[in-house]
């Protein structure tokens, strides 16, 4: 099966089948699994339809179909050397990126000509 897809759209489908095809593995109705996942049947048929849901009802039926390694494993940082490690250490205690300040700042004079009421740079 060809893992690279062109479009978000054909891996959302191809993940929706296999949610699907996981949940009738499991011999399991729509309804049983969206009571025991504490989301909607509606919910639930919108995910196996591939419409937007929240991650979050996705993640609740991942655990209920034992599937959690796998979004476990999703966002891992790749980690390839001691340089990369030290990186990933030194990164994660950062909340955010700061902006860099640029130190010049351009200024301008404006004027009032007598003769027209609009500001001129000089």
């Amino acid at each position: 099966m060809d893992l690279y897809f062109q479009k978000p759209d054909e891996l959302v489908k191809l993940l929706c089948e296999r949610l699907r095809k996981e949940r009738l593995t499991q011999q399991m109705t729509q309804a049983e699994l969206a009571a025991r996942a504490g989301i909607g049947v509606n919910t639930l048929s919108n995910l196996e339809a591939g419409r937007n849901v929240s991650f979050e009802s996705l993640v609740r039926a991942a655990m209920v179909l034992g599937r959690m390694n796998e979004l476990e494993s999703l966002f891992l940082p790749k980690l390839d050397s001691v340089d990369d490690i030290l990186r990933y250490e030194k990164s994660a205690s950062r909340q955010r990126i700061k902006k860099k300040i640029d130190n010049q700042r351009m200024t301008f004079n404006v004027s009032f000509n007598s003769s027209n009421s609009s500001p001129k740079k000089i």
